[in-house]
């Protein structure tokens, strides 16, 4: 009889990694602490957290006034000039007057430069929003939630990395236990081959099945080996994603649970957690603040604005101009070319696709959860289940071994029963583990990864639970 080789398995899922180190034995939490620490695509969604929050802290600012300082330099083509004459002729329409008409008469060949050809000047000038039409309340609204769709973001990121370390840690457990089960069964061959050796020996069997005992015990090594090699992987690939130098060992042992909490406190505990949903949330709240900030564009817009002259020159024209200036400002849209009354239809539109898209993920997270639910309960029971196949296959062994050592049985009847007991206990492994990946996607999903701890502390070794237990 032939047993999947699950090792090999195991090796294609976690990948050909390498790493020379030794051993540091850790927990699971422990792993999951350290994982956090140490994982860069955690860290590069805590820094695109901390981006957004100083962009939202950024918008506060919008509501203060801005203040900038300016200087100018303008070069005329000449001088600007005004003479006697010119003054006079400005003045036509004052009623003539003898001793005004002798003045600017004497005065006629007299000019006065109002502005130099070369003019330079520098002021501070500051514009103060008063009301905006609700597009600055709006762009801090949108400011935020982009921050909460980043957050929302990063717990995503989390749950998945979470989700990675149970398939990794606990692929190194299975490794183990698989390599334990491949020797325990090249040892037991190993017997085999020497009361083999010994009947043959003493004429009590034929060569062949001498030859069927050697046989068998090579092809066993040879799968113990392969095991070892898997198990080395998957302890490399641990060790990598934790970003450790030493080689990682897991501290902790497949388990199982007598039962499971109902299945709707972890669909409602993921429908109110789940950081997808709060992303859909976030999306909303940035659709609708855009709507918003259209809209505001059909009011005036109200500022305060003043100017203080820090330089000037020493022109006629300077001399005349007033150090300072405030005022209120009103900005009316009459017709402009952003289109938006179809921008605002576009960010309704952008509402109803979030809602819609909500209302869909609530849908598909219930069935994911019952789905992952249902799969931990098939491997739980499947754990218990072989307990009493793997209770046969032992009592079959012993019995063809006796019968073998009595000359009553054939060499193929014990190598089949011995790998019979590896595969019960190979396949008893793996439900476990498969218990452990979907009880750990079912803690992400409801945001309970903290309670792993418990469902541990209240932990049992498939083989001391009977299927009437677990009923």
């Amino acid at each position: 009889m032939k047993i999947k080789s699950l090792p090999l398995v195991v090796g294609a899922l976690l990948g050909t990694l390498s790493l020379n180190a030794w051993s540091a034995e850790v927990s699971f939490d422990e792993a999951w602490q350290l994982l956090q620490q140490n994982n860069n695509s955690l860290a590069a969604q805590r820094a695109n957290v901390e981006r957004y929050g100083h962009l939202k802290s950024a918008t506060s600012n919008l509501n203060l006034p801005s203040v900038t300082i300016g200087a100018n330099y303008t070069r005329l083509d000449k001088d600007v000039t005004v003479s006697g004459n010119q003054l006079a002729e400005s003045l036509s329409g004052v009623p003539q007057s003898p001793i005004l008409g002798q003045l600017l008469g004497g005065l006629g060949g007299i000019t006065s430069t109002i502005e130099h050809q070369d003019i330079f000047s520098s002021s501070i000038r500051a514009v103060w929003p008063i009301f905006t039409g609700g597009r600055i309340t709006a762009a801090q609204t949108a400011a935020e939630g982009r921050q909460e769709e980043a957050e929302s973001q990063f717990a995503m990121e989390v749950q998945a990395r979470y989700e990675d370390l149970s398939k990794y840690y606990f692929s190194v457990i299975l490794a183990k236990e698989v390599v334990e089960t491949r020797l325990a069964a090249e040892q037991g061959l190993t017997k085999h081959r020497d009361y083999a050796i010994k009947l043959e020996q003493q004429g009590q069997i034929a060569r062949v099945e001498r030859l069927q005992a050697e046989a068998s015990l090579d092809k066993a090594t040879i799968e113990r080996k392969k095991a070892q090699h898997s198990l080395n992987i998957a302890q490399a690939a641990l060790t990598q994603i934790l970003g450790q130098v030493e080689k990682v060992e897991p501290r902790d042992e497949l388990f199982i649970n007598r039962n499971l909490p109902p299945l709707d406190a972890f669909v409602d505990q993921t429908l109110d957690t789940y950081p997808g949903l709060a992303i859909l949330d976030a999306k909303e709240k940035q659709a609708s603040s855009l709507i918003k900030a259209e809209n505001g564009k059909y009011y005036p817009e109200v500022y305060a604005y003043g100017d203080y002259n820090l330089y000037e020159g020493d022109s006629l024209a300077n001399q005349m101009t007033p150090d300072w200036l405030v005022g209120i400002g009103v900005s009316v849209p009459l017709l402009e070319n952003t289109g938006r009354s179809e921008k605002v239809k576009a960010a309704n539109s952008a509402v109803s696709q979030v809602q819609f898209l909500k209302r869909q993920a609530k849908l598909d997270l219930s069935v994911l959860v019952e789905k992952t639910y249902l799969e931990a309960q098939q491997a739980l029971d499947e754990a218990v289940g072989l307990n009493s196949s793997l209770s046969l296959a032992k009592e079959n062994l012993l019995l063809r071994q006796k019968a073998f050592a009595q000359g009553l049985g054939r060499s193929i009847d014990v190598v089949d029963a011995e790998l019979y007991v590896a595969s019960i206990k190979t396949q008893q492994a793996a439900a476990s583990f498969q218990y452990l990946l979907s009880l750990n996607k079912l803690l992400a999903l409801s945001n309970e990864m903290n309670s792993f701890s418990q469902y541990k502390y209240n932990s049992i070794n498939p083989a001391k639970i009977t299927s009437k237990d677990a009923s």
